[in-house]
């Protein structure tokens, strides 16, 4: 029998060096074993208007996706994990 393996699907973190919410959600990525794609906006504010227009509006750091979902931010990441939705996504 053939195992097919998972692809985890592409996770973007958009965050501030400073951004203790930001270092919270990626350490909860990080315990998860998935691997994410940082951009950091700290001193950019083009990415930053990037950051909100994919983020419908929301210019608070960290904005989350996995895949083509926009999570939210660290709270929005944690209430996923804890309602156990969080693994689900990160298996595709």
């Amino acid at each position: 029998m053939k195992w097919l393996k998972c692809k985890m699907p592409e996770i973007i973190v958009y965050s501030k060096s400073w951004c203790p919410y930001c270092k919270a959600a990626k350490a909860l990525l990080e315990k998860k074993g998935a691997s994410f794609t940082e951009i950091d906006v700290t001193t950019d504010p083009e990415g930053q208007r990037e950051m909100a227009k994919r983020a419908n509006g929301r210019s608070t750091v960290p904005q989350i996706f996995i895949g083509t979902k926009h999570i939210g931010g660290c709270d929005d990441l944690h209430a996923l994990d804890a309602a156990g939705g969080l693994d689900p996504l990160l298996k595709g």
